[in-house]
């Protein structure tokens, strides 16, 4: 509101000094320093005041939807900052609300997920499987050829 340096309080402080007086100034400088802070005190309350009036309108929410509707960008990264303090905060992601169509493709994704681990697991049994027919086949092969009396 009111620019003042250090250049012009100087200059109201000497022409105070000669137009008050050296014994008046400390009384004067007192009763301005009161005004100012009655006056901060009745703009700050004032302030308060309408900030009250204006929650209870709902102008808060009102200005939230329209910024949500003006800048996607925000929105969207808004349900990433609530997902990631979810993680945080140890809430389980998988019990996603499957209301919604994201949730419908989360939980297709999680069955679809748990087939490929299930086809994954089976086909590492069967290798294994093999490679221990192997081993054994190996192993009875030697064995045979080690036995006296028996040709391979």
């Amino acid at each position: 509101m009111f620019d003042l340096g250090w250049s012009e309080l100087l200059v109201i402080g000497v022409v105070a000094l000669i137009v008050v007086g050296p014994k008046d100034l400390p009384v004067l400088f007192r009763n301005v320093g009161r005004w100012v802070g009655k006056a901060r005190g009745l703009a700050r309350e004032f302030s308060r005041a309408m900030n009250d009036a204006a929650d209870e309108a709902g102008v808060k929410e009102i200005s939230k939807g329209l910024k949500a509707a003006t800048n996607p960008v925000d929105s969207a990264l808004d349900g990433v900052r609530k997902a990631a303090s979810d993680l945080r905060k140890g809430v389980d992601p998988t019990k996603y609300d499957p209301g919604t169509e994201t949730g419908k493709l989360a939980t297709e994704r999680a069955a679809q997920a748990k087939k490929i681990q299930a086809a994954t697991a089976r086909a590492a049994a069967e290798r294994r499987l093999r490679e221990a027919t192997a081993e054994l086949e190996k192993a009875q092969e030697a064995e045979a050829a080690l036995k006296p009396g028996t040709e391979t």
